[in-house]
């Protein structure tokens, strides 16, 4: 991979202070106000803060977790000396599927891949937002034009949200510290296939299968890999070219907050 950023779904952090990243959320918005609470008395100019995505799903609060995101964002820039690219948003799990969910008028399979999206916590954030998740059923049942009007009140209630159909489109697939540096990082939200280059990573990136903690060598050129969405929740996991960040934030656990290096060396833990 050249040195230069990739595309724009991907982006170059540069050389910061440090990085505070933040795992998965799931729309707990207690947890969120916490350790925002804790970041706000910590960062500093020059640093980065790095959100591992999935900031809904699961939860009940998912317009609300948004809104707190939104908040935040605005009090970190209102520090002098912050930047806009300080923060930092990864598209998760859940981002993807909410993606994919506004252009199930063109699945091949709706009924079926609605179903699967709705088992796997976006039946939660659709019913914060007032939609009603039985109606897209119906509608996938059928046919083209009923989902096409199904997904645009979908995107009429999001935009009535101020901030929230701009944050579902910003949110980058990973980022990365200077690949000048001599120990790069690479954030993601839930894993990689280390036998793909980045740019081809596509859905490995949100379904990683659960051999991420276990990898012997780093993946090229980064010296280390960090996510925040652990499909077991086992916390902190570190073993030297990899780190997973997921508390169960959203499943009855906690939601972790990390101190970083630019090569990825934790300095320390906040859980809220």
């Amino acid at each position: 991979m050249c040195k230069r950023a990739l595309d724009n779904r991907f982006l170059s952090l540069g050389n910061p202070n440090r990085v505070w990243a933040v795992s998965a959320i799931h729309g707990n918005i207690q947890r969120l106000m916490d350790l925002h609470d804790s970041l706000f008395e910590r960062v500093t100019p020059g640093d980065r803060i790095v959100y591992l995505g999935n900031y809904t799903g699961y939860g009940n609060n998912a317009t609300e977790t948004v809104d707190e995101l939104l908040t935040f964002r605005r009090l970190i820039l209102a520090q002098q000396g912050m930047k806009a690219d300080d923060l930092v948003y990864l598209r998760g799990g859940q981002e993807e599927m909410w993606h994919r969910l506004l252009q199930l008028q063109f699945s091949a399979n709706p009924v079926d891949t609605l179903l699967w999206m709705l088992g796997n916590g976006i039946n939660k954030t659709l019913e914060s937002y007032d939609i009603n998740p039985h109606e897209g059923i119906i509608a996938a049942h059928e046919g083209t034009i009923s989902l096409t009007k199904w997904t645009q009140e979908i995107r009429d209630k999001v935009r009535a949200h101020a901030g929230h159909d701009t944050f579902m489109t910003v949110c980058k697939r990973a980022v990365y510290t200077a690949q000048d540096d001599k120990f790069p990082t690479l954030f993601v939200n839930a894993g990689i296939d280390p036998d793909l280059p980045l740019e081809h990573q596509d859905d490995n990136l949100w379904w990683s299968d659960r051999k991420f903690n276990d990898f012997q060598t780093s993946y090229s050129p980064f010296n280390k890999v960090v996510r925040g969405y652990d499909p077991d929740h086992k916390g902190l996991h570190l073993n030297g070219v990899t780190a997973s960040l997921d508390g169960g934030c959203g499943f009855g656990g906690s939601l972790i907050g990390a101190g970083m290096t630019a090569q990825g060396d934790v300095f320390e833990l906040m859980e809220a």
